[in-house]
């Protein structure tokens, strides 16, 4: 049986699917021309969510390396870009690197217990990446008196400076496309086939000639490099940068962006981020039709929905949203191929009873 993410090897490979890219494409270019600024807005945190979801994914859906350190490294790459901006005026050229460059040693560091740690013993090791960022971030602050946080300057090229909504939109969509084409690329590569090796069963892996120590580490440096990436971005993007915004609530949002979305697949991905991000303002606007006594408590429920919605997709539909999209497609296949003419007898494709042979 292939799993939810399986047709990821062919991507783009049927006149269909190229269609449907060409059809998104298109979409995702006159979106920002077309829309309200909050719709904009909300398209710009979509993408910034997708590099991360990403990055979780390859980490945890193709590797099978649970991780509770995604808030940590968006922070990390976000005060990397806080602090060299304040303390150095450095230019995004540097800031950016040098977030890729933390991540990936952050990757590596806090990598290392994966070795011989698996399961919720692993994810508490990687829990101590977020403590970590929270104490140093927190401590950075009360030093140098930042009540708000850290103030940014957008980024700039000459006179060029990217602060409309429209230039980030384009921004952050080349980003985010880079993201896939890695995540992508990955999955088809040796790499990939060696990370769902061990998403398996990493003793046969070992046994089949994968050095699983090395795999394992490049999974965590991967993974946490493009997360410091997508929080120096969301650093840039918001102007400031807080200890605030990287609470442990923003690790569970990513959690559950892969567990809703399908563990396993790249689109499963991007679908997972866009229901997180988009999923509180559902809720805001459901509370916005109810009485002023009911609405309050709906939005006070929103921190609750994610529980009870991850909860409900693990035991009703475990591959998530794209085995909600398989089933729909397959449901459709079926009903297109019973609809479909029968040939005649006497046809072209059979002779009728009694004729010469």
């Amino acid at each position: 049986m292939k799993d939810a993410g399986s047709s990821d090897l062919a991507l783009f490979g049927t006149p269909a699917r190229r269609i449907r890219l060409a059809v998104a494409l298109v979409a995702l270019l006159l979106l920002p021309f077309v829309a309200s600024p909050f719709l904009l807005d909300l398209a710009n945190q979509v993408l910034l969510a997708v590099i991360g979801a990403l990055a979780l994914m390859l980490l945890t859906g193709f590797a099978g390396l649970i991780s509770l350190g995604t808030a940590g490294l968006l922070g990390a790459g976000a005060y990397t870009v806080g602090v060299l901006v304040r303390e150095a005026a450095a230019a995004f050229w540097v800031t950016l690197p040098a977030a890729a460059l933390l991540g990936a040693i952050l990757g590596l560091v806090f990598g290392l217990p994966s070795l011989r740690l698996r399961g919720l013993y692993l994810a508490i090791s990687t829990l101590g990446l977020h403590f970590v960022v929270v104490y140093l971030g927190g401590e950075y602050e009360a030093r140098e008196a930042l009540s708000t946080g850290v103030m940014i300057d957008p980024p700039s090229i000459g006179r060029f400076s990217l602060t409309s909504d429209i230039g980030w939109y384009f921004v952050l969509l080349a980003f985010a496309a880079l993201a896939l084409l890695i995540s992508v690329n990955l999955k088809r590569s040796r790499t990939g086939r060696a990370w769902r090796a061990l998403r398996e069963r990493d003793v046969v892996a070992e046994a089949l000639g994968i050095d699983v120590h090395r795999f394992k580490l490049l999974a965590f440096v991967v993974s946490a490099t493009m997360t410091s990436v997508a929080g120096a971005l969301f650093a840039y993007y918001r102007n400031f940068v807080s200890i605030d915004a990287f609470s442990l609530y923003l690790t569970v949002q990513y959690v559950a962006m892969i567990i809703i979305g399908g563990m396993g697949s790249i689109p499963g991905a991007l679908l997972g981020a866009a229901f997180v991000m988009l999923f509180p303002y559902a809720i805001e606007a459901a509370a916005g039709f109810l009485p002023s006594r009911f609405g309050n408590v709906v939005f006070a429920l929103d921190y609750a929905a994610f529980g009870v919605v991850m909860i409900l997709f693990l035991l009703l539909e475990p591959a998530g949203l794209m085995g909600i999209w398989h089933r729909i497609r397959a449901a459709f296949a079926a009903r297109r191929a019973t609809s479909a003419p029968k040939s005649a007898p006497g046809s072209a494709s059979g002779s009728a009873p009694g004729s010469a042979p």
